[in-house]
This record gives structure tokens, C-alpha cells and sequence, in this order.
């Protein structure tokens, strides 16, 4: 509810000056689009569909309403149906801000506004904008689009001139709480494991971003840092629980999730002209995790809880190309790559993901995407399921390759 108030007040805040205005004046404009996706991979399960089998359960529609009452003040709000697999079927708030831009040098926004890190985050809501069906999973995973896109706080941005042989620099600096929901993708696989996160988990955050406009014509190159401080969290856990030497525990038992401060450092770099568009990125995600888990019986013989910690440290960088052939097609091509250098040696410590693509647009309202995969490695992009046993198997596993193909259409308005 907090943070549903702080999206109303921005738009609260913003509309003030307008209230005597005309519709007409307040310039209202209404966008959106939706999506339809079918994903067949030839072996494992991914994205929590039944994709070795062939699925369209990858459905999605957003609407955003925008209002610019004078040329200093925007304010606006987005709403996003999604559905994956065993994840979404909801209507959630994307963003909901009030923007105010003094000039080119400084401006702020304030509400749930977007986190201008990394090279796509303020770009990845709006499917008709690039030509990938799926941007590389290591650092914009779909599953998690919902969660990484924005934060509860506000933004200060703007651009430096340097000189007319220097080029520009946008800067953006930021702060807020992040929210990850309990049915976030990040949880999947805990949620497999018997573990709940009833309110999901919520901490401060802050980061800053740099984009430095070359001299040279459509390259940019840039780097962000955010800082996250994810505070303890409730967790329930359903499963039993087995104690050397006092027996095994039926549940379900309470708990906390803890997560120390991390921080997401981040550099990027993008070169267009013409036709052509060629990009890198380079992320790092370190954090670790303790879960106490309250055993009632253990606790009168002095046991407060037990206790299991666990690493991630998943470094994770891609470079990707596209050309525009004809008006209305653009094929494309990328290599991404992701590790999580604490995970133990064998395929589920890596994901490397050989992508082409291509995108045809029928007119301005009306697009298809086909994008054909070839993954190594089991690290991003499944979920432990029974749907993913390999033959012959006692407990689920994977098999350590799989190529997937995804075929999209979407409309526009």
C-alpha cells in the first residue's frame, strides 16, 4: 500500500499546477502494445513453460497514459498484463512518475520511476522499440523485467556539453527502494524448494550512471554502479527438515532471508550509423544469502534456528549486431555469456547463448519477430522442475544443451 501512495502522490503532485487547464491543454497522449509468444526448445523446459513440448504461454500487453501540461512537466503512469509460463497472469504497475526538466542540464522525476542503469533497463518495456524477442538473459532477465525496471523514489538527470571536439555527457543519479515480489522470477526456484517470500523482499537502493556522447557520430559508451541493501525478509518453508542425530522435522517452519549490501557494477557501449547497430555490456551480480529457519522442537534444546548460506558472484557480458536489410526487416545476431564463478564446475555454473534474429515490420502497427537459440550450459533461464528430468534420471536434471526457437507478434498503438 506505501508504495502505491508514493506512485498516486507523483501523479497527485504533478497534476496541482493543471487543475484548472482544458483537456486540451493537458496534451494526453495514450500508447501501448501487446505481444503473443511461442517458444519450442528440442530439450529442456525453459522460462517455466513446457517449451519442449511447444508453448504459447508467453502473452503480454501494456498501456501508458502521458500528460504534458506545460513544457517543463510530464507525468504519466504504465500499466503491464504478463504472463510466462507459471509466472505472472497479473496486472502489475510498471512506473507511475511526475517528471519535471528544468533544461537541458537538470531535471528530476519522482514516483515509481524507471533505474537508468545499464544500457537497455529504460528501454526494455517497450518490446516494439528493438528487434530482439529476448535480450540477453545474463543481464536482463524476462522473468525479472518487472523487478529491475524501476524503483520507488526519484531520479535526477541531465547533459554536460564538453566541447565541440568532446562530445556530451548524460548523467543520472538515483535512490529508493527496490521491491522484488514473491512471485518474482529470481524465487523460482526457492519457491520449488518449499520456500516462500510472503512479502516478498524490499531494501534501499542507490546508483548513478554516466553516458558520454563521443565525438564521434553514434558512439556512446557508458558505465552505472547501483548499491543495494535488500533488508531481512520473512520466509516460510514447507518441507521437512532432517537434523543429525534428533531426527527429521515435519514443517512448515518460519524464517528470515537475509541478503548483505551488494553492489551492480555495469559498462556498456553502442555504435550506430545507417544501418547499422553494434553492441556490448558487461555486468557483475555478487551476493550472499543466509536463511534461518526456526525448528520449534530444536529450540528447547537451545538451537535457535537452522541455518543454510549460500554465494552467487554471476559475471555476465554479450556482444550483439544488427542490420537493417529493408525498410521493414532487420536481422541481427548476438553471443551472450554468463557464469556464477561461486556455482560448482559442470553446466549449471554457465549459460552461453548463440542468438539470430530477425524482425519484420508490416507497417507501423504490425510486427513479427523469429529468433533461433542455441544455449550451453543450465546457469540462467530454468527452473528446477520435475518437467525438466533427463531419461533414466532419479531427481530432476537437465540436459546441458538445448536450442530454442520463439516466434512473436506484436501490435502497437
Amino acid at each position: 500500500m506505501k508504495r502505491l501512495l508514493v506512485g498516486a502522490m507523483a501523479l497527485a503532485l504533478g497534476a496541482v499546477p493543471v487543475m484548472a487547464q482544458s483537456l486540451e491543454d493537458l496534451n494526453i497522449q495514450i500508447h501501448g502494445y501487446a505481444t503473443q509468444g511461442f517458444l519450442y526448445t528440442t530439450q529442456n523446459n525453459i522460462l517455466t513453460t513446457s517449451s519442449s513440448d511447444g508453448s504459447p504461454a508467453w502473452t503480454e500487453a501494456v498501456v501508458n497514459i502521458t500528460s504534458q501540461p506545460n513544457p517543463k512537466l510530464r507525468v504519466g503512469v504504465q500499466a503491464r498484463y504478463f504472463m510466462l509460463g507459471n509466472l505472472g497472469n497479473e496486472i502489475t504497475l510498471d512506473w507511475a512518475n511526475a517528471d519535471y526538466k528544468v533544461n537541458d542540464k537538470f531535471g528530476v522525476r519522482f514516483g515509481k520511476v524507471k533505474t537508468p542503469s545499464f544500457l537497455f533497463n529504460e528501454v526494455e518495456d517497450i518490446d516494439p522499440s528493438y528487434m530482439w524477442s529476448l535480450l540477453p538473459q545474463g543481464v536482463y532477465p524476462l522473468t525479472s523485467r518487472n523487478s529491475n525496471l524501476a524503483h520507488y523514489g526519484g531520479v535526477a538527470y541531465g547533459t554536460l556539453k564538453l566541447g565541440s571536439n568532446l562530445g556530451k555527457l548524460e548523467y543520472r543519479g538515483w535512490g529508493g527502494e527496490r521491491a522484488i515480489s514473491s512471485s518474482d522470477g529470481y524465487l523460482v526456484n526457492q519457491r520449488e524448494e518449499g520456500i516462500t517470500f510472503p512479502n516478498g523482499l524490499n531494501g534501499t537502493m542507490y546508483g548513478g550512471a554516466l553516458r558520454w556522447r563521443t565525438p564521434l557520430a553514434g558512439l556512446m559508451i557508458g558505465a552505472s554502479d547501483v548499491k543495494d541493501n535488500v533488508l531481512n525478509s520473512a520466509i516460510t518453508y514447507a518441507n521437512p527438515i532432517a537434523v543429525p542425530g534428533m531426527g527429521t522435522f515435519a514443517g512448515p517452519f518460519s524464517g528470515t532471508n537475509t541478503v548483505q549490501p551488494f553492489n551492480i557494477p555495469n559498462y556498456f557501449a553502442r555504435y550506430e550509423k545507417n544501418k547499422v547497430m553494434v553492441a556490448g555490456e558487461w555486468a557483475r551480480l555478487p551476493y550472499s544469502v543466509a536463511l534461518d529457519i526456526v525448528v520449534p522442537p530444536l529450540v528447547a534444546y537451545g538451537v535457535p534456528y537452522v541455518q543454510t548460506k549460500f554465494r552467487v558472484d554471476q559475471k555476465s557480458w554479450y556482444g550483439m549486431a544488427s542490420y537493417k536489410v529493408t525498410d521493414k526487416f532487420t536481422a541481427g545476431v548476438y553471443q551472450s555469456q554468463s557464469f556464477n564463478v561461486q556455482a560448482a564446475l559442470g553446466p549449471g555454473r554457465y549459460s552461453k547463448d548463440w542468438a539470430i534474429s530477425g524482425r519484420y515490420d508490416f507497417n507501423s502497427f504490425l510486427y513479427a519477430k523469429v529468433e533461433q537459440h542455441l544455449i550451453d550450459g543450465t546457469e540462467i533461464g530454468y527452473d528446477f522442475t520435475s518437467n525438466n528430468v533427463t531419461p533414466g534420471a532419479a531427481s530432476p536434471a537437465m540436459y546441458p544443451n538445448t536450442k530454442l526457437t520463439i516466434l512473436k507478434i506484436g501490435v502497437s498503438f
